[in-house]
């Protein structure tokens, strides 16, 4: 338990001003018991009531207590004991004072707590918007930025179509020759099983000559389904096949995905 923490909760006063339920004495009891310094701080607190009771009643103007009086012998018929000392009513008022500003206190403390564990929500929720803000907007900028590559009047389109193993995956090739940069759409491709993922090759056709290019790692993650790959290669045709993690050194043509040649 963290002792100072729960002294500094405020439950101490409340024990004190007997604002708690039962069962909430019971367990107040319990920890000062169990730890001496809840103890200590009990014994703190209620002898600050104390000095403040004394004070009270000592300041209290002398017509109070006859117009306090008034007002209680309303509701609880005043009675004298049987010994000619009375009952010390101005003790009691003081009492009564101490234990209304205790409770104003600790009510102010609490309120205070509250305010202050708002407002920290309150900055977490204006952070984390920020952050999201600033994620939307570089998203944005990455997609306009992406469409550019795309619709750039360099690129040429290359149409990748399924092959044996898998006749309706389809995909697309976005190659910027002067850039000697190549985007896959691969929108069309089936989720990669397990333990294996997609591999994209260069292709000279004539002798037949596979040039890997890249992996499309992260496949499942992204949403978008468009990667970009270096290309520096003459390249005639490109072709996508399913490959271990990793990727390999030549194509497994019997896990060959996609292929298309590139137009005159």
């Amino acid at each position: 338990m963290d002792v100072e923490k729960y002294i500094a909760s405020g439950i101490l006063e409340l024990y004190v001003a007997g604002a708690l339920s039962p069962e909430e004495n019971l367990e107040v009891q319990h920890y000062a018991i169990q730890y001496p310094e809840i103890k200590k701080e009990i014994e703190a607190i209620e002898a600050a009531l104390l000095e403040l009771t004394r004070t009270t009643s000592a300041k209290m103007p002398n017509d109070a207590f006859a117009k306090i009086k008034t007002e209680l012998d309303d509701v609880i018929p005043f009675m004298p004991s049987s010994s000619e000392k009375k009952t010390p009513w101005s003790s009691y008022l003081g009492w009564a004072a101490a234990v209304l500003f205790a409770a104003s206190t600790i009510w102010m403390y609490l309120q205070n707590t509250t305010l202050k564990s708002d407002i920290e929500v309150t900055n977490q929720e204006k952070e984390s918007l920020e952050e999201i803000i600033s994620t939307t907007r570089e998203e944005v900028a990455d997609k306009e930025s992406l469409l550019r590559e795309l619709r750039d009047k360099n690129v040429t389109v290359i149409a990748l179509g399924g092959q044996a193993v898998s006749p309706n995956s389809y995909a697309k090739a976005y190659w910027n020759r002067e850039e000697q940069k190549v985007i896959i759409d691969a929108q069309g491709l089936p989720e990669p099983p397990p333990g294996f993922t997609y591999q994209v090759w260069s292709l000279k056709l004539e002798p037949l000559t596979p040039t890997s290019i890249g992996l499309l790692d992260d496949f499942v993650s992204e949403d978008s389904k468009l990667f970009t790959l270096e290309n520096p290669n003459a390249s005639e045709a490109f072709g996508i096949t399913l490959e271990p993690e990793g990727g390999s050194e030549t194509p497994t043509l019997e896990q060959l995905y996609t292929l298309g040649a590139v137009g005159p």
